[in-house]
């Protein structure tokens, strides 16, 4: 839905916010399996990226980091601040960044095939995933001094099933809601 003529028009800074409430909602309801819970948040990210378009849809992810930041309680488990950061999941928030501009530079890629549009999507959520991984599992093994395979099976083979469903929904939900979108005025 990138649309460079109108980026900062209403209807998108209306649809920018929304998403940034929409992760501050979702968010915060996560499951805690460990030192790092199942959230919702890389779903709410896909589904940006496929409404907004990857530049609007980092803006809004930064804004949500900037109002937990600020001490309102949307990070995982409704916690908050600059702190979260420095603890184990940190690396994940800031990983996040990197996973939606990965991936937004290959779902905006134009197909002619439905099929082949979704292949390419597909590949680009699991490149971008794989970066906030390894960008969250660096700083989760640096953060609490485990050790790389110990943290790959607590930051990230639990995840995997889970994330891959999440890229699905988004594939098969997003772009039908962002074809709604685009015909409002």
């Amino acid at each position: 839905m990138e649309n460079k003529g109108k980026r900062w028009d209403t209807k998108n800074m209306v649809l920018m916010a929304l998403f940034a409430g929409i992760t501050c909602v979702l968010a915060p309801l996560s499951v805690p399996i460990g030192p790092v819970p199942i959230s919702l948040t890389n779903l709410v990210i896909y589904f940006s990226i496929f409404i907004l378009g990857w530049r609007r849809a980092t803006i809004t992810y930064l804004v949500y980091l900037l109002i937990g930041m600020a001490g309102l309680p949307v990070f995982s488990g409704f916690e908050s601040g600059v702190g979260k950061f420095a603890g184990p999941t940190g690396g994940y928030l800031v990983g996040f960044i990197l996973m939606t501009i990965v991936s937004g530079l290959f779902i905006q890629v134009r197909a002619d095939k439905a099929w082949l549009r979704n292949v390419i999507s597909f590949t680009g959520m699991v490149v971008g995933t794989a970066v906030a991984y390894v960008f969250g599992t660096v700083w989760f093994c640096f953060s609490t001094g485990s050790g790389v395979w110990a943290a790959l099976l607590i930051c990230v083979f639990p995840f995997i099933i889970g994330d891959i469903v999440k890229m699905a929904l988004a594939i098969a939900v997003a772009p039908v809601i962002a074809a709604r979108i685009e015909k409002i005025t």
